[in-house]
């Protein structure tokens, strides 16, 4: 990993005098922005993050688990903050993300890692222990369905298709960029400060680093594709008549959940058995889907818990 950033580019947000480490990684033909920390020779954990965030995503959980001896990196996923953006819906397919994620880990000399993913980081977490079992020691997923369930819950649930109202909005043109950016980022605010259950959940500053990793140049619609890539694959499967994907997962996963999820019902956390052979649920009843900043503390625990070995409750 090089430790020059980008020309002309501040990256070190937040700086507040902790000792992260910003870095550059090479991985599938982009450049990622990384933060690390811990021992290097530690056993290694990649942090995932979800839309609309960026690596501060965890900056509850870095300093933990690096305390704890870990080897942990926080990338800015490809069209992320400081990340190459690549132009086109094509370039964010999820084939092209679990690569990334693959040369990521590679690229640190290491044969393998904990995974952990939050939503959309999630998401992918989910597709790289299923595509690249490997590459993945244990899985954690923070509020993110299982690919399958989540498939199954449109075709069948009423409920989380009116949930799932923004996932075709953002098959718009245009549209969904014009109405993030209107009136200073205004719908981020108001996702990071009206669905979460803790009032501080994310504080002025927190909502101001949001803002501008998401502003930058390229970010929000390299964002979106992310959802205009999936529909497109989807799409594609039903005009080849071809089943919803099964991606069996063998690794040991930990699924922490919080309840309070606007988004993604809680049904979704149900009969995952089919196609996760080694599972155990931590459930967070008042906790939102921005589970890791409502309940940072008991999310932490649940992680060393888990990577260490331990069992969670099913």
């Amino acid at each position: 990993m090089a430790s020059t950033p980008p020309d002309g580019d501040h990256w070190t947000i937040p700086d507040d005098g902790r000792a992260w480490d910003h870095a550059t990684a090479e991985t599938n033909g982009v450049t990622l922005h990384t933060v690390t920390a811990g021992p290097e020779d530690g056993d290694l954990v990649v942090l995932l993050h979800g839309f609309p965030e960026f690596w501060y995503a965890w900056h509850h959980q870095i300093e933990p688990l690096s305390e704890a001896g870990y080897r942990v990196v926080a990338p800015d996923l490809r069209g992320y903050n400081c990340s190459e953006k690549p132009e086109g819906v094509r370039a964010y397919d999820i084939d092209e993300l679990v690569a990334d994620v693959v040369g990521l880990i590679e690229g640190t000399g290491r044969d393998a890692a904990h995974v952990v993913g939050h939503d959309w980081g999630g998401l992918l977490a989910w597709y790289v222990a299923a595509a690249q079992e490997d590459v993945v020691d244990r899985l954690a997923i923070l509020n993110a369905p299982h690919p399958s369930a989540y498939e199954r819950a449109l075709r069948s649930s009423p409920t989380q298709v009116a949930k799932s109202w923004y996932v075709f909005f953002f098959q718009l043109p245009i549209l969904p960029e014009a109405a993030f950016r209107a009136r200073d980022f205004r719908v981020v605010e108001g996702m990071l400060t009206d669905t979460p259950v803790r009032a501080d959940a994310f504080s002025e500053t927190d909502i101001r680093y949001y803002k501008t990793a998401l502003g930058r140049p390229g970010a929000l619609t390299a964002a979106v594709n992310y959802y205009r890539a999936m529909a497109r694959r989807s799409a594609r499967r039903l005009l080849t008549l071809a089943g919803a994907p099964e991606l069996p997962v063998e690794r040991p996963t930990l699924l922490l959940w919080g309840e309070q999820d606007r988004a993604l019902d809680v049904s979704l956390t149900e009969g995952l058995d089919r196609w996760v052979s080694d599972l155990r649920i931590d459930r967070f009843p008042d906790a939102s889907h921005w589970v890791q900043f409502d309940a940072p503390e008991r999310v932490t625990d649940s992680l060393l818990s888990h990577l260490a070995g331990g069992e969670g409750t099913r």
